[in-house]
């Protein structure tokens, strides 16, 4: 009988072996796509990459599960979420979407309401990771030292130190991960990228990130831990607190959680919707592999109630190449890069990943504007910067999972950019300039500063216990 690692090798030389033949990337119109499973015949399971889901809330169901299923050669076999209702919400979910596919009636999806036990399916070749923010890193260290591939959602990581963990053991592990910073998906992101690196507005000088807001919230009651949710777990390495409906999620229904608005489990907007757009300003600025040298702003923080992230807020940073970032939700939502020669200015227009999304769209109504109708229209020339082109990003990933090279959002580029995020965030708790070591991760001569890197993690969720229990 061959081994779990032999196995698992022979199957990705197999998947890698038939993508040079049918699945390997074809491009089309200047984008790359996958050709279908049904090309070779759909009855041959040794061509599909089997996928599980862990988190089946809002974005997974509206963005992540729809994102992969869309592609023939890929299964949704596994669903798992810390609230059983949910859990079987989403078997519901797929077996009906599979059903309809095929034509007759499909209840194949096994269901799972602890991620570690689904880590232990040899089956499962890849994750999704849609959960909130304070699990992401944990599980994703879990699920590649499990051998599995992962897409894991925005941001990558609550802290900065546990970003750093999820990256290194993601590179140690060789495994393919994609980090959900989908806007590198869209052509008018990637355009003004180009652009701007190949100087279309002149020397680029500053950079402005407009960002959505969120709003404040009341005090809420003391509930009862409804039966269907493992709340402890839930709670992860942070605080336990007692549960209410608006802390965790609604009970009926798939609205905009309440967990996005406590700063116990996210920063709020500034890695919400920063970790995409700071994502693609660094895209244009060259700048994925580093991070600012000097941060500073301030922003308006609730004084009561339990939706406790930033309000209003303007922070600002200054990167080694000279280019000044300026990051506010009173700039208009999108990214605006100013040079010497023009401006260019990209948004996701009046796209939304999911309905309840906080899009300001009278703000972003253009998706590309300049301050010069020509650069739209500028061709990139063939011996000129071109970034890897990607024409969805969840079949971004399936590519690379087939074809074992890195995605267009890797896991040390996502941490990198929610560092800036991170960085932003600890300017405004400190409300005072902070200078930043790139390559250390630290910053300078500022103990109080660097006890933002980390926050205390209760034993049992914490990445490194939960690594040591497990004899690694």
């Amino acid at each position: 009988m061959k081994s779990d690692k032999t196995r698992d090798e022979s199957r990705r030389s197999f998947l890698k072996t038939t993508a040079k033949g049918v699945l390997s990337t074809t491009i089309i119109g200047g984008f790359p796509t996958i050709v279908p499973a049904s090309v070779f015949g759909k009855n041959a399971p040794s061509n599909r990459i089997n996928v599980a889901a862990i988190g089946t809330g809002r974005i997974s169901r509206g963005h992540d599960i729809p994102g992969v299923w869309q592609y023939d050669n890929a299964l949704i076999m596994a669903v798992c979420d810390l609230d059983s209702n949910r859990a079987e919400d989403a078997k519901k979910l797929v077996n009906d979407y599979y059903s309809k596919k095929n034509g007759k009636n499909y209840d194949g999806v096994r269901v799972y309401t602890d991620y570690r036990e689904l880590l232990t399916n040899k089956d499962v070749d890849a994750v999704i990771v849609s959960t909130p923010d304070h699990w992401h890193a944990p599980i994703v260290v879990d699920a590649v030292r499990a051998k599995k591939d992962v897409y894991m959602q925005k941001p990558a990581s609550l802290t900065i130190s546990e970003g750093r963990m999820m990256a290194d053991a993601v590179n140690q592990s060789k495994q393919i991960v994609q980090v959900g910073s989908q806007q590198r998906s869209s052509e008018q992101f990637r355009y003004a990228a180009e652009l701007v690196r190949n100087g279309r507005i002149g020397q680029l000088k500053t950079v402005y990130v407009g960002l959505p807001g969120d709003p404040a919230g009341e005090d809420e009651p003391k509930m009862p831990v409804p039966k269907n949710l493992n709340y402890d777990m839930w709670l992860g390495t942070t605080p336990d607190v007692y549960y209410t409906e608006k802390r965790v999620h609604p009970q009926v229904g798939y609205d905009r959680p309440g967990w996005l608005r406590c700063e116990q489990f996210g920063a709020g907007m500034i890695t919400g919707w920063g970790s995409h757009h700071i994502d693609c300003a660094h895209w244009a600025m060259n700048t994925e592999h580093t991070g600012p040298i000097e941060i500073w702003g301030h922003a308006d923080f609730p004084k009561s109630g339990l939706w406790d992230v930033h309000g209003i807020f303007r922070t600002e940073a200054l990167y080694e190449n000279g280019v000044h970032m300026i990051v506010s939700n009173e700039i208009p939502n999108g990214i605006r890069f100013e040079g010497t020669d023009g401006w260019i200015f990209v948004s996701r227009g009046d796209a939304s990943v999911t309905a309840s999304d906080p899009i300001a769209k009278q703000n972003a109504a253009k998706k590309l504007d300049a301050s010069d109708p020509k650069i739209m229209t500028s061709v990139i020339g063939p011996k000129e910067v071109h970034l890897t082109v990607s024409k969805e990003h969840h079949g971004n990933w399936l590519e690379s999972i087939v074809s074992r090279k890195q995605p267009i959002a890797p896991a040390e580029i996502g941490h990198r950019s929610c560092s800036a995020c991170l960085l932003h965030h600890a300017a405004m708790k400190l409300n005072r300039k902070l200078y930043w070591d790139p390559k250390k991760e630290q910053f300078k001569n500022d103990p109080e500063a660097n006890k933002l890197l980390s926050r205390p993690q209760r034993s049992e969720y914490a990445i490194k216990t939960m690594a040591s229990a497990r004899g690694k």
